[in-house]
């Protein structure tokens, strides 16, 4: 087949920051590559190209988000693919280094690259002796790597060691391989993120500030020294990814919900999430509702922020997609979805119930209050308002008394203060007020130039 760029179709998770990919094989079949458990937009893109998804390969044992290839096989009796060093719990190929693939004129080589993880693999996908691309994962990602902290601090360095060799072995490759990674933009995968989400062997070794470093020690200094904190459902799921997900039968749904069956679940120790906009959930909310606005970071801090093993029930407002929910939710292994609140806000008060309300502050409205900054700490680090107390959102639930009454949370828009506002309020914190927008507006508003980490004005 006379391969071309076409053939490859990224499907890129704006909210977790990933790309899958699903790769044409120019005879009706497919190649899927680190396909999610959520596989609406796969399928929607191999219907558009009247494609049966013939094989289902994964670069490593994913801690972000549960892995899509055993519902594939189930559904579509795909072949799955994965390291043998994986020893992963459910019906796949194992492939160690070297060994090869006939995807029907294309082949597939796996390449072990450890490093992000102990089993990693990244694949070359060549065209008889051409090398095409190469399927990296959470190797070699644009003008990055990925993390190597995920198997506990303990083993940082020695992975970020193999990190660089795997990528030393990487950019061997000649300088016309296109590079598909996983991980990228917005991803906690990556160590830092970038902006792009392919790139070429050739476009690396000009630009990716680590494979600058002189030596293996500088490699290693620069890429742990990028480190930040990571969800902490990481830390369960990888588990999941080996045993394999539950394969899904029937479309998830989320039943309706009375105002006394949602009480009751709170009452239980279950959670209400509100995914309402901020602006709603501060106008009005049920007392104990953790806010976690739906867009597409939902997951996240779903993940971040809540237990997988209490039930939880939703509030939405009219026209919100609660299908998206349940797909969100699913993908990163929450599906102790009890329903969500029929007919929102409304129905609750008309049931005779009372909500509580969230000071939710314009520039105007914002005077000389203590501060809450919960944005991530290279954010706090480039620019913060002078004497601001500094905890991350993903600490929050066990920092709670660390923040000062009456304060105001603030983060970069408002969403994640919000969050922040809300855990702080269910801990028992009253008098918080939440800044409708960033760090620059706060400052203004308070009369204060931004300090950086230093402390150093940055006006």
């Amino acid at each position: 087949m006379a391969f071309t760029d076409d053939h490859i179709i990224p499907l890129v998770d704006q909210g977790l920051g990933n790309s899958a990919y699903l790769v044409d094989l120019g005879d009706g079949r497919a190649l899927a590559v680190d396909a999610a458990r959520d596989l609406r937009a796969l399928r929607q893109a191999a219907t558009r190209r009247g494609l049966h998804v013939a094989f289902a390969a994964d670069t490593h044992l994913h801690a972000d988000f549960l892995s899509g290839a055993v519902q594939l096989g189930h559904d579509d009796d795909a072949v799955v693919l994965a390291s043998a060093a994986g020893r992963r719990a459910f019906t796949h190929t194992p492939l160690a280094d070297g060994d090869e693939m006939d995807l029907g004129g294309l082949t597939l080589r796996a390449l072990a690259t450890p490093g992000h993880t102990d089993e990693h693999l990244s694949y070359l996908l060549l065209d008889g002796d051409r090398e095409l691309g190469v399927f990296t994962g959470g190797s070699l990602i644009v003008n990055s790597a990925a993390r190597t902290d995920l198997l506990g601090a303990e083993r940082t360095e020695e992975l970020a060691r193999a990190q660089y060799r795997s990528l030393s072995r990487l950019t061997a490759l000649p300088d016309d391989v296109e590079v598909w990674p996983t991980h990228g933009a917005g991803s906690f995968c990556s160590a830092p993120a970038g902006a792009e989400r392919t790139t070429t062997i050739g476009a690396q070794r000009r630009a990716n500030p680590l494979l600058a470093a002189p030596d293996e020690d500088t490699f290693v200094r620069r890429l742990t020294a990028s480190l930040g904190s990571y969800p902490s459902y990481f830390d369960r799921l990888t588990e999941h990814n080996r045993r394999g997900p539950a394969v899904i039968t029937s479309e998830p749904q989320l039943p309706g919900l009375d105002a006394g069956q949602v009480k009751t679940l709170l009452a239980d120790g279950g959670y209400v999430i509100d995914v309402r906009p901020a602006a709603q959930y501060a106008a009005g909310h049920i007392h104990g509702a953790i806010s976690i606005t739906l867009r597409d970071q939902f997951a996240t801090w779903l993940g971040w922020l809540l237990p997988d093993t209490a039930p939880l029930a939703i509030v939405a407002e009219h026209g919100q997609d609660v299908s998206d929910i349940v797909w969100q939710a699913y993908k990163i292994g929450y599906e102790r979805l009890v329903g969500h609140l029929a007919g929102g806000m409304p129905a609750w008060l008309a049931a005779g119930e009372e909500q509580r309300s969230t000071a939710f502050l314009t520039t105007d409205e914002a005077g000389r209050r203590p501060v809450v900054d919960v944005r991530q700490d290279a954010e706090h680090v480039a620019g913060h308002v002078p004497g601001a107390v500094h905890i991350e959102l993903g600490a929050l639930a066990t920092r709670a008394a660390d923040a000062p009454e009456g304060a105001i949370v603030h983060c970069g828009h408002g969403e994640r203060a919000m969050t922040a506002a809300s855990l702080l309020e269910r801990a028992g914190h009253t008098d918080l007020a939440v800044f409708n927008g960033g760090p620059d507006d706060l400052a203004a508003a308070q009369g204060v130039a931004l300090t950086d980490g230093a402390g150093d004005s940055l006006q």
